[in-house]
């Protein structure tokens, strides 16, 4: 065997297994795994609300931007938060409603050993301070940077340095650590002893891969893929990796039956037994999964939908009303609590539009709605609303940033009083319908936009703070990108019909709105903008993108449409590269407010983005920096004071990712696609820039014919889900 420089020796040829052998083997821990004890849905979904009821009182760790580069350990940017991210769930303090048996069938899964005890908590500063020096020691042996120290003691608690000895594959766990920085670690700690087939690094690795998919997107990877990934990794025996996670209860398994084209891919036929693939998932995320999809028919399954006021009144009068007490004629009726169906009908009739109409209606008979439009189709939701609460019911909109609760508020025309919040204000309390006394949030019907932007874990506390016969609305735009975080909420729920699914008949008007909805169904045709609506620029490589992108930033779309360069946005796939954010910030910020960065890289006057906590991007302008912090001015006139501690969560905000600028919209948006960015771009990232811009869209674009087959060819990213099929399998007796 030879050392391939990670840790982990090449086996020779001859002692490789043959792809058969290797299908053969995944084949067997696939049969060994569908005859462990299966574990009861109930108890996964009871110990899945524990868990998310004791985290979210705690603070969350800052999650990983997948747009940007993995840092290597100790490098100039260590633990840096990434504008841009996720809200995850654990910011929001939610108490977890009771969970009670639900007609989710029960996914076989192993029985699993108890998981090693939560890591001790360091209690004093003193005793920190010793802990920190002792993994720093630990760390400094095995080669690893010092810097780790603190990010190892937040994981590993006081037993930090004595499990790195034990187990130095840990450190995997740890921001930025990849594979062959563990594999070198091990080699330095253990010397011979840390061979490629070692438990401890077949335990580490299997998670590892986890992790990394659901940076992807994916909340869980099939059996195959995570073999392979093994075996990149050098692993002599991945079957017998994956059994050990499996078994120590890090990683579920779950068994899927493949339906539709999934199935005839896979060779099933329909006189055949449907064939079936093997799911692997962090517990933590499978838990989270299975919570969501409890919730989500239990709300339907309580559901009940209300009586006209005179059914309902009958019993009432007859059993309740004094002898000779007549009500008065003509006295001021109170809205119904529960309103029927004339009411519903009454009020959906007085809608403004016929998607309106159509929304109210479905609404009024079931307990959950998907409803899916443009940027126009806002309206509508707004229109539910304010039906609703004109029917009495305690109805509430919650958005995925400031702009759209404010552009919502406006449709809504209820100014400052409009019943919008942002999705974190609702769940943290800060605003909205406060709690009901079982810890439940005090409404009747919640309406979620931007829901696309939903992973897994904020949709599972979402759905936990609903009580039962709540009506819950998800609307948002199917053609826009995903969720930062795991999981592909809204497109799982319309691929599993498990509700009516409202699709507005409202376009978005204009040549931006013809452009983005030819995009939509995978077309980029030239559209007519008399106005210079519309102007589309190709470069011959990333450093004129740069050079033409800044230049209608600074001067050509401020001299020739009026739009000040406040109010116009660069968007761009990644941070790094020649046309990445990074490249772009250092050359708006060279024309438009040169200055050496005075305040912790920043000077008065710079264009920033915040982010305040995880998944919440607020764009604001440095107005000075001291002693205290950095001093922001952000777009509605609020100011807040950054300590220098935080500083480096702060980004140059001239320009953007895509995935930063979700739920935002500007007046002007130029959209730079740089070369590099061929291989990445799909139909729902252009989709998604394209309509950014409000009055005007600018595209610079140095991909030539690439940009034109993404639209075409390639619609999404593909992610590995488990939501589609649990709900599916349960949507007849739900819906």
């Amino acid at each position: 065997m030879t050392d391939t420089g990670n840790g982990a020796p090449e086996v020779t040829a001859g002692a490789k297994l043959t792809p058969e052998a290797k299908a053969a083997k995944f084949a067997e821990l696939a049969q060994r795994i569908r005859g462990m004890q299966p574990e009861d849905a109930a108890d996964r979904a009871a110990r899945a609300g524990a868990a998310r009821a004791e985290a979210s009182m705690a603070e969350a760790p800052a999650e990983e931007d997948p747009t940007e580069e993995a840092p290597e350990p100790g490098g100039s940017e260590p633990g840096e938060p990434e504008p841009g991210e996720p809200e995850p769930a654990a910011a929001a303090p939610v108490p977890a409603a009771p969970v009670p048996a639900s007609p989710v069938a029960a996914a076989p899964v192993p029985a699993r050993v108890p998981a090693p005890a939560a890591p001790a908590p360091v209690v004093s500063d003193r005793q920190r301070e010793e802990v920190l020096r002792a993994t720093v020691e630990v760390l400094t042996a095995g080669g690893a940077p010092a810097d780790l120290a603190a990010a190892a003691v937040a994981a590993l608690g006081e037993e930090a340095p004595a499990r790195l000895r034990e187990d130095p594959w840990a450190v995997l766990g740890l921001p930025g650590v990849r594979p062959e920085h563990a594999d070198g670690f091990a080699r330095e700690l253990l010397g011979a002893g840390a061979g490629p087939g070692d438990e401890r690094r077949a335990r580490a690795l299997v998670p590892w891969l986890l992790e990394q998919a659901a940076l992807r997107g994916h909340s869980a990877l099939e059996l195959a893929e995570v073999a392979v990934g093994l075996d990149r990794l050098r692993m002599p025996e991945p079957a017998t990796a994956i059994q050990a996670s499996v078994e120590d209860g890090r990683v579920l398994s779950f068994q899927e039956e493949l339906t539709g084209p999934e199935a005839h891919a896979a060779g099933g036929d329909e006189e055949d037994e449907a064939p079936t693939r093997t799911l692997l998932a962090l517990a933590g995320l499978a838990m989270a999964e299975d919570s969501l999809a409890e919730k989500l028919l239990q709300l339907m399954a309580t559901f009940v939908p209300g009586e006209d006021a005179e059914e309902a009144g009958e019993a009432d009068d007859s059993e309740h009303a004094e002898p000779g007490a007549e009500a008065a004629e003509g006295s001021a009726q109170q809205p119904p609590a529960a309103p029927g169906p004339a009411a519903w009908a009454a009020a959906a009739e007085a809608a403004s539009s016929s998607s309106a109409t159509a929304l109210i209606k479905a609404v009024a008979e079931h307990a959950l709605v998907l409803h899916t439009g443009g940027e126009a189709a806002r309206a509508e939701p707004a229109a539910l609303v304010a039906a609703a609460r004109g029917l009495g019911l305690r109805a509430w909109a919650a958005t995925w940033t400031d702009q759209g609760r404010d552009s919502l508020a406006a449709l809504a025309e209820a100014g400052a009083g409009a019943p919008v919040v942002t999705l974190a204000e609702l769940l943290s309390g800060a605003a909205g319908p406060g709690r009901a006394p079982d810890g439940t949030l005090a409404l009747d019907l919640l309406v979620v936009l931007d829901a696309p932007l939903l992973d897994v874990d904020l949709a599972a506390v979402v759905l936990e703070s609903l009580a039962d016969g709540t009506r819950l609305v998800l609307s948002g735009d199917p053609g826009q990108l995903w969720s930062a975080g795991p999981g592909r909420v809204f497109a799982d729920l319309l691929a599993a019909k498990a509700c009516p699914a409202v699709a507005s008949r409202t376009p978005d008007f204009g040549p931006i709105g013809e452009l983005v909805s030819g995009v939509g169904i995978g077309e980029l045709q030239p559209v007519e903008a008399p106005d210079k609506e519309v102007v589309i620029l190709t470069a011959k490589d990333a450093g004129e993108a740069v050079h033409r992108a800044v230049q209608l930033l600074t001067d050509s779309i401020p001299r020739a449409l009026g739009i000040p360069a406040e109010q116009v946005v660069l968007l761009t796939p990644g941070h790094g590269g020649p046309a990445g954010t990074r490249a772009l910030n250092a050359a708006a910020k060279a024309r438009l407010n040169p200055g050496p960065g005075r305040f912790g890289g920043f000077d008065p006057g710079d264009r920033v983005v915040d982010s305040p906590t995880p998944g919440v991007t607020r764009p604001a302008r440095v107005l000075d920096g001291d002693a205290t912090g950095l001093h922001l001015e952000y777009a509605d006139g609020s100011h807040r004071t950054v300590p220098p501690a935080e500083a480096a969560r702060l980004r140059h905000g001239w320009a953007l990712t895509v995935h930063q600028a979700v739920g935002r919209r500007w007046p002007g948006a130029v959209v730079v696609v740089p070369e590099d960015a061929a291989q990445a771009l799909t139909r729902q990232w252009v989709y998604t820039a394209f309509g950014r811009g409000e009055r005007h869209l600018s595209v610079v674009h140095a991909a030539g014919p690439a940009l034109v087959q993404a639209v075409a060819e390639r619609q999404a990213q593909s992610r590995t889900t488990r939501l589609r099929a649990v709900l599916a399998e349960n949507a007849a007796s739900a819906y």
